[in-house]
């Protein structure tokens, strides 16, 4: 974290709404935010320009102007989701953060309701569940079928792994790192770390009023790729000789014993092995074993290093 924010005495809650062309909406999500929490004494509201490229950086100015709870965050180009919101998170300074989407969809409402359900019931993480859903039929199957894979592989029991509307408690963001498409899985993440208290809120959707959906296939099959990820490196990144080791024994094994056989059958039986496609293959996997074995040892000098994450640029903050 930042140490010019690492102060969290001052500010009790943080909302981080990262956006991406959504200059039609910022007025109103200002006014939302801060209605929803005019009862509370410390809060601030973030956006995070993911380099858009329409008016929304000067709309984000203009209510900064008019609300000094309010802190913009400009990104030099277009990121991705993710490092907004991890850029958002690495400038709140609140006790609390809740994170919200800025086409109007989610409601700040809830925010309040669900801050209160994750201090009664000491939770990590409360995810909001758009149960009944303003979104055309192309997004909300592969959504439901998302959310059930990424349930499955990940134990956690969500009904609604997108949705953007989330609270934490200050600790868990400290402790996760956002890229790629990771967004989706904060929960997850919080998880590996020791924070498995999540709880889950059904929570108001509102249709789209302004704009364009930035959902696209493309999206749940960067996010099945980036769980595959999430859930080979929490299993072997201390590891990866005991993943590519076992792969590439397995394959020199197979290929040990199959050019055995073949010598053998040279040797005693005078067998003819130009023409035999067995021997290419053999040979074939104890390649492919030395080469795994290789990918193995490469990957237990490169987890020696602690490389320095990579985080967006930012241009401007305000």
């Amino acid at each position: 974290m930042s140490q010019q924010y690492s102060n969290t005495s001052e500010i009790s809650l943080s909302v981080v709404v990262p956006l991406y062309n959504e200059e039609q909406s910022i007025t109103e999500v200002t006014k939302g935010v801060t209605e929803a929490l005019s009862d509370r004494a410390a809060f601030e509201l973030i956006f995070v320009d993911d380099g858009s490229s329409d008016q929304s950086w000067n709309e984000i100015k203009k209510v900064i102007a008019e609300h000094p709870r309010v802190k913009g965050i400009q990104l030099q180009r277009n990121y991705g989701k993710s490092s907004a919101m991890q850029a958002g998170f690495e400038h709140a300074r609140g006790q609390y953060i809740a994170t919200m989407d800025a086409d109007l969809q989610d409601d700040p409402l809830e925010i309040p309701k669900m801050l209160q359900q994750l201090k009664e019931q000491q939770l990590d993480i409360v995810s909001g569940w758009k149960k009944t859903r303003h979104d055309p039929i192309s997004k909300t199957i592969p959504s439901k079928f998302f959310n059930k894979v990424t349930s499955l592989f990940t134990g956690i029991e969500l009904n609604d792994f997108n949705c953007g509307l989330k609270v934490y408690r200050r600790e868990v963001i400290d402790h996760i790192h956002l890229y790629g498409e990771l967004h989706r899985y904060i929960p997850f993440l919080a998880k590996l770390e020791g924070y498995d208290r999540i709880g889950e809120k059904v929570v108001k959707h509102h249709p789209r009023k302004y704009g364009t959906t930035k959902f696209g296939l493309s999206r749940f099959m960067h996010g099945f790729l980036d769980l595959l990820t999430l859930l080979f490196v929490n299993r072997y990144l201390q590891r990866p000789m005991h993943f590519f080791g076992t792969l590439g024994f397995l394959f020199l094994f197979v290929g040990g014993v199959i050019n055995l056989y073949l010598t053998i059958d040279k040797l005693v039986f005078g067998a003819n092995l130009g023409d035999r496609p067995l021997l290419l293959f053999g040979v074939m996997l104890m390649v492919l074993g030395a080469q795994t074995f290789s990918i193995g040892f490469l990957g237990e000098l490169i987890q020696k290093r602690n490389e320095k994450q990579q985080k967006p640029n930012i241009k401007e903050v305000l």
